[in-house]
Formats: structure tokens, C-alpha cells, sequence
């Protein structure tokens, strides 16, 4: 990540925190932007689900330049898992694979269960993701219905907080590292509970060091011209200063 002084300090370089809609893609607010207020360019920073909701860091200009730095930052999401099911998606999206019940589960066993998933571990992405194989997207080969095997990898649960548990459905907080899928998540927590299991609903609350209570509703953004949107970009040069003061104090 080489940028020179002159793009570090380019007046429209640097991040917008959206608070994505469900139902949009990433890619549906990354053009929103790019046409609404005419940038060049644009980019985003770990791709959510359309039916996902949360926290989508933004980059303008100059600012794409560190969009995989900051892709590459611990998420938290907030997320409802249900059981019962299992999808080809792992998530409400998908067709309906499994049935299984859930009336031999108890709160403690599955307190106990989710703590065996705190660390890090292999996980097998879904045949529903932009993985690639052999070149192509593994979306793009279960559309044709081909299942393909697939390479495991590594990722970290570093907590999980759980907030309830009210059968079929438990709603939890937990912070992973990138590439984590957290409807794979969930599915593997069901079958280790010898049952089924989807994810219902995920909100992602953190990225890095920026929340969710900062970010800018769509609606709100759709009322506003481009001098308005550019009060609300958090300049790169603020971001690299503010970043090199913490990790400097850190050390």
C-alpha cells in the first residue's frame, strides 16, 4: 500500500460508512454511490448477503487503494440462528435440504457447543459463495446444480456472546476474523447439536475499528447532493493518522 502525500491528501479520498439495506448487494450501494454523486471511483470493503444488514465501509478515489487492508480487519455480526433446517445455502435464502429435531437440545448443551467453536478451525465455504473453483464461482456452479468439493480454510471465532435462546431460534453476537462465513456458522453448529440448522438473520455491527452506529442510512443518502454526501467522508489522511497514532500507542 504505497500512496503518495498528493493522493493521501486528495479532498474527496476516503470512507463512507453505509448501513446496507436488505436486499441490496454490496455491489447495489457501491453503484448507488458512483452514480448518485459521481465518483469515479468506488469500492467496498467485505461483501454482505443481499439479505444481510450492517455495516458496509465505503472507498472513494484514492481511498480504494486500502480497501483490502481494511477487508482484511476482524467483523462482529449480530445473528439469529434457527433450528430445524438446513438450506443449500445455510442461510433463509436457500432451498430447504434437511429436517431435523431440535427437542433434544437444552440451553446448557448448546452453551457448551458453541464454545467448542471459539478459536481457530477449518471451514468448508457453501456451494451458495463467491469462492472459486477451478476459476469459476461456486454460486455460479450450484446454479447449474453441480455440488464440487471444496478446499477448507482457516478462519478464528475470537468470541461469541449469546443473548437468547428461545427455541427453534438463537440470537448471538460474535467477532471472527475475514473470510468467515457465518451461515457456514451456523449450519456446522447444527449438525455438531445432531440436529439442523440456518441462519435466519445477520446484522454486521463492527468492521475493524468502525460501527455500525456511525454508518449512513440509504434513504437518508438518497436525499442529499454531493457537498452534503462529502461532510460525511472521513478523509484518508484522518484515517492514516488516526490508524498510526493507535497502533503507535499499541506498541
Amino acid at each position: 500500500m504505497k500512496l503518495s502525500q498528493a493522493q493521501i491528501l486528495h479532498p474527496e479520498s476516503g470512507l463512507i460508512l453505509v448501513d446496507k439495506p436488505r436486499e441490496w448487494t454490496s455491489h447495489d450501494v457501491v453503484n448507488f454511490v458512483r452514480r448518485r454523486f459521481g465518483f469515479k471511483k468506488v469500492g467496498h470493503c467485505g461483501t454482505l448477503d443481499p439479505n444481510a444488514t450492517g455495516l458496509l465501509i465505503l472507498v472513494i478515489g484514492n481511498a480504494t487503494k486500502i480497501a483490502d487492508f481494511l477487508s482484511g480487519e476482524d467483523k462482529v455480526y449480530r445473528t439469529t440462528m434457527t433450528l430445524g433446517s438446513e438450506t443449500d445455502s445455510h442461510d433463509s435464502d436457500g432451498k430447504v435440504t434437511v429436517e431435523k429435531s431440535w427437542d433434544h437440545l437444552d440451553e446448557e448443551r448448546i452453551r457448551e457447543t458453541f464454545k467448542d467453536f471459539l478459536g481457530t478451525q477449518d471451514q468448508v465455504p457453501p456451494m451458495v459463495s463467491a469462492v472459486k473453483k477451478n476459476g469459476k464461482k461456486l454460486y455460479e456452479l450450484a446454479r447449474k446444480g453441480l455440488v464440487v468439493e471444496r478446499e477448507a480454510r482457516k478462519i478464528t471465532v475470537n468470541s461469541i456472546d449469546i443473548h437468547d435462546i428461545t427455541l427453534p431460534d438463537i440470537d448471538f453476537t460474535m467477532s471472527c476474523s475475514k473470510g468467515t462465513y457465518v451461515r457456514t456458522f451456523c449450519h456446522d453448529i447444527g449438525q455438531e447439536l445432531e440436529s439442523a440448522a440456518h441462519m435466519s438473520k445477520l446484522v454486521r455491527t463492527h468492521s475493524g475499528g468502525f460501527s455500525l452506529e456511525n454508518a449512513l442510512e440509504v434513504d437518508t443518502m438518497k436525499t442529499w447532493e454531493r457537498d452534503e454526501l462529502l461532510t460525511h467522508l472521513i478523509p484518508l489522511h484522518k484515517f492514516l493518522a488516526d490508524r498510526a497514532a493507535k497502533e503507535a500507542q499499541e506498541f
